[in-house]
Formats: C-alpha cells, structure tokens, sequence
C-alpha cells in the first residue's frame, strides 16, 4: 500500500475521534459554557446530521476540482472549524464548528476512498478501504479514550487541539503525494455530475447501500447502549465500561484488517460467511447479556464480525460503482452515518418502550436479519440474471482471486 494511504488513515482517525470524543467531554463543556448538558449533547447530533447530509452534497460539489485540491479543501476547513472551536466561549458558535467539520469529515472521506482506490492496483480497492476505515476502528480504542483523558488533564479544548495537530501530517502527505490532476469536466458529450449520478442507478449498488446502512446500524445500536447493558444487565461495575468499549474496538481493528486481506480475492465467501455468524452473535449476545464471562468475549467477536462485514461492503461498493467512482464512495460514507443514527434511535426506541437493556441487542439482530433478506435478493437478481445470459453493469471479484470468475450484477 502507498504510505500516504496510511497518512489519509491518519486524518479519518483524527475525524473519527472528534466525530465520538464528545461523549466523554460533554459534562466539562456544559460546565465550562455554562449549558444544559443536554445541550451539549446536541453537539454529537448535529455532527451526525451533517455527515449524511455532507457526504453526497460535497461529494458533489467535490467532482468540479481534483482529488487533491478536493482533500485540502476539506481537510484545512475541518482542522480550521477544530481550532476556533477550541478558543470559543460561544454555544452557538461551538454548534456551528460541529456541523462545518462534520461537512469537511463527510467530504474528505468519501473523496479519500475515490482517491484510495485510484492509487492501488484495480484488484486491491478492499485493502485500500480497510487502510481508511481503520482509522475510524482506531479512534474507537485508542482516540476516544484519549481524548477523554486530555479533558480530564488540560480541560476539553485540549482535545480539539489535539484533532487539530493530528490533521497535519495529512495535510502534508497530501501536498507531496496526490497529483493535482485536474477533474475531468465530462465524460464524451455529458457533464462528469451526470455520468456519475446515471451510474448511480444501479440496482445492485443502491441494495448494497442499504446492506450498508442496515449492518452499521446494527453495529451502533448496541455500542450506543453497552453501558447500561454492562452495569445494569450483566453487572460490572461503571469502570468496567471503558475497557469493554475498548474490547468491541479492538474486535473492530482485527475485523477491518482481516476484511482487507480478504475483501478483494473472496468477497462473497466473507460475506456469506459473515452474515449468518453476525447475526448469531446478536442472537447470543442478547441470550448471555447476564454473563459476565461471555460478554466480553462476545463484543470482541461481535466488533470483529460487524467491521468485517461492513468494511467488505464499502469495498463492494466501490467497485461496482465503477462509473461513479467520487459519488460511490460518497453514498457510502452517507450510507454508513445513516445506519449510525438509525441504529441508536431503534435502540433507544425500544428502550423507551419498556423491553429492557437487552433490547438494542434484539434489535441489532432484526436489523442484521433484514440485511440478510436483502442479500438474498441480490442473489436472486444474479442468479436470474445468469441464467437470462445477461450480464449488466460493473462486475465484482468473487472467490478465486482478482483472476477468477466474477460476480454479474442485476
């Protein structure tokens, strides 16, 4: 892999450790801007907003510039919002900083997986997307914690800071190493915009989306909640938490890593074989909540499983929308943040509605069941394709290697 892959890596660890870090920040920032604590946590929301809405919006705007200009742009903006956010006094000036970097994040990363993609072999999009969505495991275990722990030294603006120092060296790889090709403005007679958003249209990618979405919101359903879950259901006490969060994020190191050996060469075997087993684990985990031998072995697993799965999807992604390689990674990144707010509200919906802590975890198992629905009708439209003799659209790897049989789309 191209070392400024790992540097890249570095900027979407930066922003995923700002996109989570709020959640144990939040009482110092109410305290110091003198708010409500809800307040504060309207923070984390309108970041998560502004990634669905930025990831397809500046993704658009993005195609009228060159990857690298695209990349700088976005990421000397996030680093900018980062630092005025660290020296305000201002509530609503703090709120604006979260929804501009949130935009910045969106667009920096769905450009960054185009970009990673262009600089691989065209067999190797898998590994170079799990180099990127590596970053975001590792602001899991390594990014929240510290940020947390640089609030309880030096106070909650240390750790904008410190987002902001992380977002140099990428902004420096990105001057050395990505060519200031300029964006094509077309493609034959039609505009660049349109030929990417006709490319779009494909069935098979917009179900891969929702495969997306589905898995993720699965997989935040229940991190949201594992702490009520932990102390209330399984009975650890509260300074348990932090190493549990940290047990589910290093599953989800070692499952984005194995996606990236394995994304490429056997794709459909990963995910045929990861699906069901997902699902399993939701089904067990909320069976053996009350143990506390079984739980930590259980979110490691489960962490791994979900990363897996979810990185080999956004892969897939990428190379079915071959015509739209900059709008592809962009829908994914949206797809993504989509199932990152719809899994939480599942959870906490069924949390209001009285059915106990356990209940994210049944949750995130019905809505990795409705992924599994979806994946065999996407079989389906293959299969019936097949045997039509027809054969649409880009074509996926399959088990075999990037030299085997490929995979035909709907």
């Amino acid at each position: 892999m191209p070392f400024v892959l790992y540097l890249l890596g570095l900027a979407v660890f930066a922003q995923g450790t700002s996109e989570f870090m709020l959640s144990g920040l939040v009482p110092d920032i109410a305290r110091d801007l003198e708010i409500s604590v809800s307040a504060a946590g309207a923070l984390t929301s309108a970041f998560a907003v502004g990634m669905v809405v930025g990831a397809p919006l500046l993704t658009l705007l993005s195609l009228r510039w060159s990857r690298r200009r695209a990349l700088l742009t976005f990421l000397v903006t996030f680093l900018l919002v980062h630092v005025l956010g660290a020296v305000t006094t201002g509530y609503g000036v703090l709120l604006a900083t979260r929804i501009v970097a949130a935009l910045a994040n969106a667009g920096f990363l769905a450009v960054a997986l185009a970009t990673a993609a262009s600089m691989v072999a065209p067999d190797a999009k898998g590994r170079a997307t799990s180099v990127l969505l590596g970053g975001t495991t590792l602001a899991c275990v390594a990014g929240v914690p510290a940020g947390a722990l640089l609030g309880e030294l030096w106070g909650w603006r240390s750790a904008f800071w410190a987002v902001a120092l992380l977002s140099v060296p990428a902004l420096v790889a990105i001057l050395w190493s990505v060519p200031a090709t300029p964006a094509p403005r077309s493609t034959g007679d039609r505009p660049r915009a349109r030929v990417e958003v006709r490319a779009l249209r494909s069935p098979r990618l917009v179900l891969l989306l929702l495969l997306g979405a589905l898995v993720n919101g699965a997989t935040f359903c229940s991190f949201t909640y594992l702490a009520p879950l932990a102390t209330e259901v399984t009975g650890f006490g509260a300074g348990w938490v932090p190493v549990l969060l940290a047990l589910f994020g290093l599953g989800a190191c070692v499952g984005v890593g194995a996606a990236g050996r394995s994304a490429d060469a056997r794709p459909v075997r990963l995910l045929m074989a990861g699906g069901p087993a997902l699902l399993a684990g939701w089904i067990v985990s909320a069976l053996a909540a009350g143990s506390p031998v079984a739980v930590p072995v259980l979110l490691f697993v489960q962490g791994a499983l979900s990363f897996a799965v979810g990185s080999t999807l956004v892969s897939q992604v990428l190379y079915t929308a071959t015509g739209a390689p900059t709008l592809g990674g962009g829908f994914a990144t949206a797809a993504l943040n989509v199932g990152a707010a719809l899994g939480p509200w599942c959870g906490g919906t069924a949390l209001t509605a009285g059915l106990g802590y356990r209940a994210p975890l049944w949750v995130s198992a019905l809505l990795t069941a409705l992924a599994l629905v979806l994946a065999l009708v996407v079989a389906g439209l293959a299969h019936r394709t097949v045997r039509r003799g027809e054969v649409e659209g880009p074509r996926l790897p399959a088990d075999g290697g990037a030299g085997g049989d490929a995979v035909p789309t709907p």
